[in-house]
C-alpha cells in the first residue's frame, strides 16, 4: 500500500493542516517526522475550527492513530494542554490513537527563555524564531544532553540528563546576563508530568514497521516549508531541523523505501513570516489584497505574514530537493478578482539571469523577480470541488505552474473546508 509524505514547499503555512487531515481519511497512521509546537495548523471540519501545534493533523479523525516522531522537539506542557483543549472541542485522544516515539527530545522551560533572550539580544540580525525553544532544544539534541520521553520513566537517568544539560545551560546563561536553572524547580515540573506523558510513549520505529509490513498506509506530516529547512532553505532565516521529504524517514525510525509518494503543499501565491528574503514580496495594494483574502496571520503567533505574488523558480527548487510527485495547490480562491496575475520565471542578479536561488545570503537579497503575466478571472473558484467548477482562466494557471514548475498538480484546495477540495491524483493509489 502507498505511504505518502506532505511537505511544505514554500515558506510554511501552505495549507497542509487541511490537506493532511483530507488525506487521512485515506490512512490508517498519521505521523509527524519534524518540527515542534512552532508549527500551527488550522482545521475546519463542519465550520468547526480545531488549531493544532503539537498534535498530528490527524487526532480529528477517528479510528486513527496519530504519531509523534522523533524527528519532533516536543514541549510536554504544551501537549498536555492541547490534548485538553481539542478533547474540549469533542475528539476523543487516548494512548490508543496518540502515540510518541521513546527517543523524542523534550524542550524545557529553559529553552524557551534562552531562545528569547538571543532573539532579542541580537543586534546584527534577528532570525525571526517563535522564541518557542525548538531551536535551543535541536541544539541540545545534537550535542548529546537533551531529555528524551523515555528518560522520564528512570529518576537517575533524568537527574544525569538534566545535571549535565545545566552544565551547558548555565554557562550560555551566564553570558546573557540570566540567572542560573532552578535545578529542583526543573525536575520537580518534570516529575509532576512524567507519567502523563509516559502512558503515550512506545518504539514508534517498531510500531510503524510492523505497521508497513501488515499492509497498513502511513501519512508523513511535515511541519514549516523547505524553504525554512536548515540545509536547503534561506539560511540563517530557517528553521532548526530538515524540512524536506528525506527526514521523513529517519524522524520516525523508517527507511526511506518506506516513501512512496511526496506531497508537496504549495499556494496560488506566496506568503512568508518573520526575517528573510522574499523576492515577490509586494508592498502594495496587491499584497495588501492577498493578507487580507487570504487571512493571512500566523496560527502560532498571530503574526502577519507578508504576501507575494507566486514564485514557481522556488517551487521549482523545493520539489527538486524534497522529491516531490506531485503538489496540491491551496488557496486558488484568493486570487478571484484579480484582473493580471504575475508569476516569478527567474531571477536576475548583477545583471545575470538565474533559473534558482542562489545559497548566499547576500545574493539572494539582491535578486529581483522576472515575471510572466497572465490573465486573472472574475469568476468565483471558493468551494469548486471539480474541473468543471473552476473558470477557464483559473485552469490555465494551475497548467501554467505545472510547467514552470515540472511538477503536476495532484490536488487542488479551494477553501479552508475539508471537502472543497479536487482531486486530481490520488497520492494513495499504488
Amino acid at each position: 500500500m502507498a505511504n505518502v509524505v506532505v511537505v511544505g514547499a514554500q515558506w510554511g503555512d501552505e495549507g497542509k493542516g487541511k490537506i493532511v487531515d483530507w488525506l487521512s481519511e485515506r490512512a490508517d497512521v498519521i505521523a509527524r517526522f519534524q518540527g515542534g509546537h512552532n508549527a500551527g495548523h488550522t482545521l475546519v471540519v463542519d465550520s468547526k475550527v480545531y488549531k493544532l501545534h503539537a498534535l498530528p493533523s490527524g487526532v480529528v479523525r477517528g479510528g486513527k492513530l496519530s504519531v509523534i516522531g522523533n524527528g519532533v522537539v516536543l514541549d510536554p506542557w504544551h501537549l498536555l494542554k492541547e490534548i485538553e483543549t481539542i478533547r474540549a472541542q469533542g475528539v476523543s485522544i487516548t494512548p490508543e490513537t496518540l502515540m510518541i516515539a521513546e527517543n523524542t527530545p523534550l524542550i524545557l522551560p529553559f529553552h524557551g527563555e534562552l531562545d528569547r533572550a538571543r532573539e532579542n539580544q541580537n543586534s546584527v540580525a534577528k532570525i525571526g524564531t517563535t522564541g518557542r525553544g525548538i531551536g535551543p532544544c535541536y541544539e541540545d539534541k545534537v550535542g548529546r544532553r537533551v531529555i528524551r520521553v523515555a528518560d522520564l520513566a528512570d529518576a537517575a537517568t533524568l537527574e544525569l540528563r538534566l545535571d549535565r544539560a545545566l552544565v551547558h545551560h548555565d554557562a550560555l546563561r551566564r553570558g546573557l546576563g540570566l540567572e542560573p536553572i532552578n535545578r529542583d524547580e526543573v525536575l520537580a515540573q518534570l516529575r509532576e508530568i512524567a507519567d502523563d506523558i509516559l502512558q503515550y510513549a512506545a518504539p514508534v520505529w517498531k510500531v510503524l514497521n510492523e505497521k508497513r509490513k501488515a499492509g497498513k498506509r502511513i501519512l508523513f506530516e511535515g511541519a514549516q516549508g523547505a524553504l525554512l529547512d536548515i540545509d536547503f532553505g534561506t539560511y540563517p532565516f530557517v528553521t532548526s531541523s530538515n524540512v524536506i521529504a528525506g527526514q521523513a524517514a529517519t524522524g520516525v525510525g523508517l527507511g526511506p523505501n518506506a516513501i512512496d509518494f511526496v506531497l508537496g503543499i504549495v499556494k496560488a501565491y506566496t506568503t512568508r513570516v518573520g526575517e528573510g528574503p522574499f523576492p515577490t514580496e509586494l508592498d502594495d495594494a496587491d499584497g495588501q489584497r492577498l493578507g487580507e483574502r487570504g487571512h493571512e496571520f500566523g496560527t502560532t503567533t498571530g503574526r502577519k505574514r507578508r504576501c507575494g505574488w507566486f514564485d514557481a523558480c522556488l517551487v521549482r527548487q523545493t520539489c527538486a530537493t524534497s522529491g516531490v510527485s506531485g503538489i496540491s495547490l491551496t488557496k486558488l480562491d484568493v486570487l478571484d478578482g484579480f484582473e493580471t496575475l504575475k508569476i516569478c520565471v527567474g531571477y536576475e542578479l548583477d545583471g545575470k539571469k538565474l533559473d534558482y536561488l542562489p545559497t548566499a545570503a547576500d545574493e539572494q537579497a539582491r535578486c529581483t523577480p522576472i515575471y510572466e503575466e497572465i490573465e486573472g478571472w472574475s469568476e468565483s473558484t471558493e468551494g469548486a470541488r471539480s474541473w468543471a467548477d473552476l473558470p477557464a482562466q483559473a485552469i490555465k494557471y494551475v497548467r501554467r505552474i505545472e510547467e514552470l514548475i515540472e511538477c503536476p498538480v495532484a490536488l487542488v484546495s479551494t477553501s479552508p473546508e475539508r471537502e472543497d477540495t479536487i482531486l486530481v491524483t490520488d497520492p494513495f493509489s499504488d
